[in-house]
C-alpha cells in the first residue's frame, strides 16, 4: 500500500526568539489558497499571543527550495471555478483574505516580509502591512488585477494611493510591473537584501539574541544596500497622464503623445477590462481619503459586485477564463470599449449589498 503524504502548503516553526513562516506551494508560485490564509491567520493570532515570539520572518518557496518566488497573488484557478458555480467558499475567501490583510497591518509585533521574486496580488496584501518590506534583485512586483477583470484589492486601494503622485494610479490601471528600486521609491519597500545573503540572515534571526522585537527590524534593516530605480524618468509623465480625471482623458492624452512610453501604456490600457479600468480609477481615489479597515470594507463590497451582482457577465470570471484557464488571451469584455462605459456602470460597484452592522468586516477597526 503506498501513502500520499502532501505538504502542508504554509510551513511554520519558532527558532530563538523569531516565529517562522515558508510559503510551500511552489508549483502555484505559492498563491493564496482558503486553507493558506486560515493557517496564517491562526499561526499569526497565537505567536501574537505568545511572548516567546518577538517578531515573525515570512518568505515564498520555489521549487528548488526557500526564497525565489514569494506569492503570485489569490488561487485564481479557484475563483474562477467557484465564481462560475456560485461556490459560497469564493465569501469566504476574500472576506478571511482581507481580515488577515488588516491583521498583517496592524499586528502587533515586527512582521517582516522576504519579497523575493514575484510579489503580485494577494502576495501584496499579505507584505504591505509589514514593518519591514524586503526586496530583492530578483523581485518583481505588481497588482495586475486588471488584466483579470479584477480591481486591486487586499488593500490594494490603501497602499497605492499612498504611493507619490499619481505612482498608485498608473500601477492600479497598467498593472505594470516594477522591481526593487522603483518598489523602494514609491514607498512599496524598504530596503534591498542582495538575494544570495537572504538565507544568512534568515538563519541568522533565529540563532542570534535580541533585546526586543525592534532589534530583530533593525538587524535586517542594517544588511539592505541600495537599489537603482528603473522607472524614474517616467515619474513626469505618470503624474502628467494618471492624474487627468478621467480613464478617457489618461488614454486619449497618451495616445496623442509621441513617446515610445506613451504609446506602450496606451496600449496596455486598451487591453485591459474597460470597465474595470473606471471603477479602479474611482477606488484608488477614494481610498485615499480613507483608513485601512475602511478601505477593505469597500474592496469586500466590489468583490461582491465582480463575481455576483453585475447582471448578464462577471467581467472577473471571464477575465480569468481568457487569461488562466483557457489561456485564449482574447477576453470578451463588456463594455468592449474604454469609451462606452458611463458612470451609472461604474456607482453600483461602491454600494455596499450589506448594512453597516452586518457587513463581512463590520468588526475592522
Amino acid at each position: 500500500m503506498t501513502e500520499t503524504v502532501v505538504a502542508a502548503e504554509v510551513l511554520s516553526e519558532v527558532r530563538g526568539q523569531v516565529g517562522f513562516i515558508t510559503l510551500n506551494r511552489p508549483r502555484a508560485l505559492n498563491a493564496l489558497s482558503l486553507g493558506m490564509v486560515r493557517d496564517l491567520m491562526a499561526t499569526l493570532l497565537a505567536w501574537q499571543a505568545d511572548d516567546r515570539v518577538l517578531a515573525v520572518a515570512i518568505r515564498g518557496s520555489n521549487k528548488e527550495g526557500p526564497f525565489g518566488a514569494f506569492c503570485a497573488g489569490g488561487d485564481i484557478r479557484f475563483l474562477h471555478q467557484a465564481g462560475s458555480q456560485g461556490n459560497p467558499l469564493i465569501e469566504d475567501f476574500f472576506t478571511e483574505e482581507y481580515a488577515l490583510n488588516h491583521l498583517i497591518h496592524n499586528y502587533t509585533k515586527p512582521y517582516i516580509a522576504f519579497m523575493d521574486g514575484i510579489v503580485m496580488g494577494g502576495g501584496m496584501g499579505i507584505s504591505q502591512g509589514a514593518a519591514l518590506r524586503v526586496v530583492t534583485e530578483r523581485t518583481k512586483m505588481a497588482m495586475p488585477e486588471t488584466a483579470i477583470g479584477l480591481f486591486p484589492d487586499v488593500g490594494g486601494g490603501y497602499f497605492l494611493s499612498r504611493c507619490p503622485g499619481s505612482v498608485g494610479e498608473w500601477l492600479a490601471l497598467t498593472g505594470d510591473t516594477i522591481g526593487a528600486g522603483d518598489a523602494i521609491e514609491n514607498q512599496l519597500a524598504d530596503g534591498c537584501l542582495p538575494s544570495d545573503q537572504q538565507a544568512a540572515v534568515w538563519d541568522a534571526l533565529g540563532s542570534q539574541h535580541f533585546a526586543d522585537g525592534q532589534a530583530i527590524r533593525a538587524f535586517v534593516a542594517s544588511k539592505f544596500v541600495a537599489a537603482s530605480a528603473h522607472h524614474t524618468s517616467a515619474r513626469a509623465d505618470i503624474d502628467q497622464y494618471f492624474s487627468l480625471p478621467t480613464v478617457g482623458d489618461i488614454v486619449r492624452a497618451l495616445e496623442s503623445a509621441d513617446t515610445d512610453w506613451a504609446r506602450a501604456t496606451a496600449a496596455t490600457l486598451r487591453k485591459r477590462s474597460p470597465l474595470m479600468l473606471h471603477v479602479v480609477l474611482e477606488q484608488i481615489r477614494r481610498a485615499r481619503h480613507m483608513g485601512l479597515a475602511d478601505d477593505l470594507r469597500m474592496e469586500r463590497d466590489m468583490v461582491r459586485h465582480c463575481f455576483f451582482l453585475r447582471p448578464g457577465q462577471s467581467e472577473t470570471v471571464e477575465g480569468i477564463r481568457a487569461l488562466a484557464v483557457d489561456k485564449d488571451h482574447t477576453p470578451k469584455w463588456n463594455p468592449g470599449r474604454i469609451e462606452d462605459v458611463t458612470p451609472e456602470m461604474v456607482t453600483p460597484f461602491f454600494a455596499s449589498p450589506w448594512p453597516v452592522h452586518a457587513h463581512p468586516l463590520a468588526a475592522l477597526k
